[in-house]
């Protein structure tokens, strides 16, 4: 039989007018000699990654890359704390107390240390985030209240109003004289904000707005900085004009006013504005929740914020925008900044949790071989296959949101729709991650509130919550997904963080090839194209078999019940796209790394990241033959080698985050093995 010839670099095409026997043989051909991946990508070739010998690791290289160009500002966050010692957390404190601790804690920021949040937020976006997570590392709740400071409450003036609004009070925000809150949500709506039922009535007479609770059900709820700091608020509310019949209403849809809540001097709350404590909450118990009720209260009509939509003396709406849809769209477009700040704040409590369990696991000596010493928990397979995936996830979320800061800086220069789309999809998907992992991976010790897992898990667990559920966050994902969907089919062009559709619906929802589906060489699962052409099919896939169904079930169950049919499906679907942005980004941030010891840790903990996400949803790929049996247990193999990996190299990578031992501030979490206990015994008194 003659031999088949057949150039390399088309080894993986069919070849036209191929005969059946040629093809077999070349398949069969194919299936005993898989090919040597190429790739342009010289520095992401697999490097040290693929030797057996521990990486070695230069923390300091690998430590500068992650912390980037804002260092400098986190540092002069964590130098101030440690010299105030009276504005440091204790353990054991009261909600009043707490509260009062850190508005102090924000006033000293501002006006001891000199750093000037406000300055950020309009000058270097990037600077400002960077500083958030600075501060949300010292105290979440101190996070989270400068957050509402600078982000909504001043946010919502920069973004919504016009020049004369940031000429009045841009100041007074900046140095907390003017203190505000952000008051969106409502007893009765939460997500679905164009169904608040506060109203803001014009009247021509006396031109003022008259702010109105209608009911119960209207009450602002959840409002931070209202129940005890707060002097302003941004109030949303249905815009209401009267009409030529006087007797009548015209509905304008959700717009911002702002609303003094409290007398500037005597800090009282002022006539026709009720205030209530929305009391102890599960966690941030240093942020002042409040509920706000208004009972007719007259503001001038300067105070609409008129950015999307103006009021005239003589009561007539002017707007840039043609439709009540689009100026809301267009308003909380504006207000994003507050989700990409929450998932920048939410990756450094990831840290924090990820240093102190993953020091302990190594201090933590337990059993070991007959008559040898004991040996690390660390080393225990289970032990790494609970803390290394959450620390590859660690690091891929914390390139994800450089990236999503980069591109939220690019939107607020050019307002280009296309990067406002990105930065919603991105920023709807990096807002949680579960910590009860790291606090049971430390037994009993994790248990101990001085090893803080319980306030950090506790103060964390609301960030799948605010500014935006998370479950109704990805719906948006996926209707924006199945939006592009339809653009393809239209001849249209791909958004930014959707393009790479593009190519994949039309190569990956064709049949898998039977030969690649059963590779399970080393060397083809940490190719990183293997990788996000296994994230692309699965997101095609699942956009795919979605348009069809909610097709299907619109003609029986209507728009809204086919919605709901598939609801899952959909969530699934956004969560995948949003897996694989986070891995081409954590890819792209491998190739601009300059040191190469760096580039093999990250490749390393890139590839653990990759693999253990895809055999966690190994089933999808099953069903449909992307991978073969055999292929699916090599990923698992390798997937729990790869933890092994990291497992050696993990004392770097924590060690590479950087945070002193004085923001850890968890006994079992030092730094150095020796004070470790030492530090904790004394806790309880020895």
């Amino acid at each position: 039989m003659s031999s088949v010839t057949i150039p390399n670099n088309k080894v993986n095409e069919p070849v036209d007018h191929e005969q059946p026997t040629t093809r077999r043989l070349r398949l069969l051909s194919l299936h005993l000699n898989p090919p040597t991946t190429t790739h342009n990508n010289n520095n992401l070739q697999l490097e040290a990654c693929s030797s057996r010998a521990k990486i070695d690791v230069d923390t300091n290289q690998l430590s500068t890359y992650l912390r980037g160009k804002h260092r400098d500002v986190q540092e002069q966050v964590f130098e101030y704390f440690n010299s105030r010692p009276d504005l440091q957390t204790p353990i054991e404190i009261l909600k009043d107390e707490y509260r009062e601790l850190c508005m102090r804690q924000l006033v000293g920021l501002v006006r001891e240390a000199g750093i000037r949040p406000f300055r950020y937020v309009v000058d270097d976006p990037s600077k400002y985030f960077a500083l958030l997570e600075a501060v949300g590392s010292v105290d979440m709740s101190l996070g989270i209240k400068m957050g509402v400071q600078y982000s909504l409450w001043g946010g919502s003036v920069l973004n919504l109003g016009t020049k004369k609004h940031r000429d009045k009070y841009f100041e007074g925000i900046d140095n907390l004289e003017y203190l505000g809150c952000f008051a969106m949500t409502e007893l009765h709506h939460g997500s679905n904000v164009q169904g608040i039922q506060t109203v803001a009535t014009f009247d021509p007479l006396t031109d003022e707005f008259i702010i109105t609770t209608p009911n119960d059900g209207a009450i602002k709820w959840w409002i931070g900085n209202a129940a005890v700091h707060g002097k302003f608020a941004t109030v949303f509310a249905k815009l209401m004009l009267p009409t030529n019949d006087k007797n009548s209403l015209s509905d304008m849809g959700v717009h911002a006013f702002i609303v003094p809540i409290r007398d500037l001097k005597t800090h009282k709350t002022l006539p026709g504005v009720e205030i209530n404590d929305c009391g102890h909450k599960v966690g941030l118990n240093g942020v002042d929740n409040g509920a706000l009720r208004f009972r007719d209260v007259r503001i001038p009509r300067d105070n609409l914020l008129n950015r999307f939509g103006d009021v005239a003396r003589d009561g007539k709406y002017t707007s840039p925008l043609p439709t009540i849809n689009k100026r809301f769209a267009a308003t909380l477009g504006e207000l994003v900044g507050g989700r990409v700040g929450l998932a920048y704040s939410s990756v450094g409590v990831l840290k924090i949790a990820a240093t102190i369990a993953i020091r302990y696991s190594l201090l933590r000596q337990q059993f070991g071989p007959p008559k040898q010493p004991e040996i690390s928990i660390l080393d225990y397979q289970s032990q790494q296959h609970k803390l290394m995936p959450m620390l590859a996830s660690t690091y891929a979320f914390h390139f994800a949101t450089v990236h999503l800061v980069e591109k939220y800086s690019q939107m607020k220069k050019t307002h280009d729709e296309q990067l406002v789309a990105d930065v919603h999809a991105l920023s709807a998907g990096l807002k949680s991650y579960s910590l009860s992992i790291c606090r049971e991976a430390c037994g009993g010790h994790g248990y101990a509130a001085v090893n803080r897992f319980g306030s950090l898990r506790n103060d964390h667990d609301i960030f799948q919550t605010f500014e935006g559920d998370n479950t109704v966050l990805l719906q948006q994902v996926a209707g924006d997904l199945l939006k592009q969907y339809q653009e393809k089919f239209r001849g249209g062009a791909f958004a930014a963080t959707w393009s790479y559709l593009r190519e994949s619906m039309n190569t990956y929802l064709s049949q898998p090839n039977p030969v690649t589906a059963r590779w399970e060489g080393e060397d083809h699962l940490r190719d990183p194209k293997f990788q996000l052409d296994a994230f692309r099919y699965r997101t095609s896939k699942l956009l795919q078999s979605a348009a069809v169904r909610l097709r299907k079930h619109t003609k029986t169950l209507g728009s809204f019940g086919a919605w709901n049919r598939c609801l899952n499906h959909l969530l699934t679907l956004a969560e995948s796209h949003i897996e694989t942005v986070i891995l081409e980004n954590f890819i792209e941030a491998i190739k601009s790394c300059p040191d190469a010891n760096s580039r093999a840790a990250l490749k390393l903990v890139c590839d653990l990241y990759a693999l253990n996400l895809i055999w966690s949803d190994i089933g999808t790929y099953r069903n449909v033959d992307y991978v073969a049996p055999n292929k699916a247990k090599a990923i698992h193999k390798l997937a729990d080698y790869l933890s092994f990996q990291v497992k050696n190299i993990a004392k770097e990578l924590v060690d590479a985050f950087d945070l002193p031992d004085h923001v850890t501030r968890a006994p079992i979490g030092k730094q150095s093995p020796g004070e470790a206990y030492a530090e904790y015994t004394q806790f309880v008194g020895f």
